[in-house]
């Protein structure tokens, strides 16, 4: 296991990432002072950021139904917990874009490769108790 993603996992027979970006930021609000600098107060955590670039290749790796279960994550608008291989939890994330470029299509119009670009923006951990509170109200 790479990474998974609540109950996605990231792997050679799903679909494996072969980069992992990270964009964290902080705020910090800034009031004009005559003579001398802005004053600056830091005034928390902003976005978060992961992007995962990887590869699909049906014939050999991964599967085009991964990454269809990736986007039906995405309509949900949920918030899933994002967990290394190591088991290092990086909190609460949704799944804010996923781009895919096919290549190399058969005569049927099925692709032999798809590189994919998915995005996930950090959200409060709080929307973990909501999404829970939402499956369980649909057993």
């Amino acid at each position: 296991m790479m990474m998974s993603l609540d109950q996605f996992v990231f792997s050679l027979k799903t679909a494996p990432f072969k980069e992992l970006q990270r964009q964290r930021n902080w705020k910090h609000r800034t009031s004009s002072r005559v003579g001398s600098r802005d004053a600056s107060q830091f005034t928390g955590a902003g976005d978060d950021t992961i992007t995962l670039n990887g590869l699909v290749a049906p014939e050999t790796i991964g599967s085009i139904a991964s990454l269809n279960e990736l986007a039906t994550m995405g309509d949900t608008g949920d918030a899933y917990v994002l967990v290394d291989g190591i088991g290092n939890v990086y909190g609460a994330f949704i799944i804010d874009g996923l781009n895919e470029t096919q290549t190399y299509h058969t005569r049927e119009g099925i692709p032999r490769k798809i590189e994919f670009s998915l995005t996930l923006k950090r959200v409060d951990d709080d929307m973990l108790a909501q999404a829970a509170k939402k499956k369980a109200a649909t057993r």
